[in-house]
């Protein structure tokens, strides 16, 4: 089974892709979709609906996993959060995925071991759970921790 996880953002959105067989996790791919801060915003969710929809097509993922929202100190800054989140789980519709959520402590605790992880802990996991993966930067190691703690959480059907 192969496992998209999703780090949707405005200007960063990181995707992973993850094999799961059995307890056995292996990488497929991972990246980033960067979109420009001084395009309009239509253009930007485009973009990433566009991209999402290239990676599902290009890999063929069985499933796909996103973080749930969090809030931000900042309204815009949820509200810029929310719209590309909702871009890139539309890419997902469009492709036939069923998108499971997951809480930011949760996929820590399920890549680390704990709750409080901090993302240079959640990147050194990554590269043991991973050996060899050349990941694209933090956003797509964010991606690829979703994955990894999607295949743990929800049992494959």
């Amino acid at each position: 089974m192969i496992i998209l996880g999703l780090d949707p953002s405005l200007s960063c959105t990181g995707w992973g892709a993850v094999r799961a067989e059995g307890s056995r996790i292996a990488h497929v791919a991972n990246g980033e979709v960067k979109t420009d801060a001084k395009a309009p915003i239509a253009e930007r969710l485009h973009h990433l609906h566009d991209a999402i929809r290239a990676v599902i097509a290009t890999y063929a993922p069985d499933r796909a996993a996103a973080e749930e929202i969090f809030l931000n100190k900042n309204p815009q800054s949820t509200l810029k959060l929310a719209q590309a989140r909702g871009a890139v789980l539309a890419a997902c519709a469009a492709g036939g995925l069923l998108v499971n959520e997951h809480a930011a402590r949760l996929v820590k605790k399920s890549v680390v071991g704990t709750g409080g992880a901090d993302k240079a802990q959640v990147q050194a996991m990554l590269k043991v759970l991973l050996p060899g993966a050349q990941i694209a930067g933090a956003d797509a190691a964010d991606a690829l921790a979703v994955a990894i703690a999607d295949a743990h959480l929800v049992p494959r059907a």
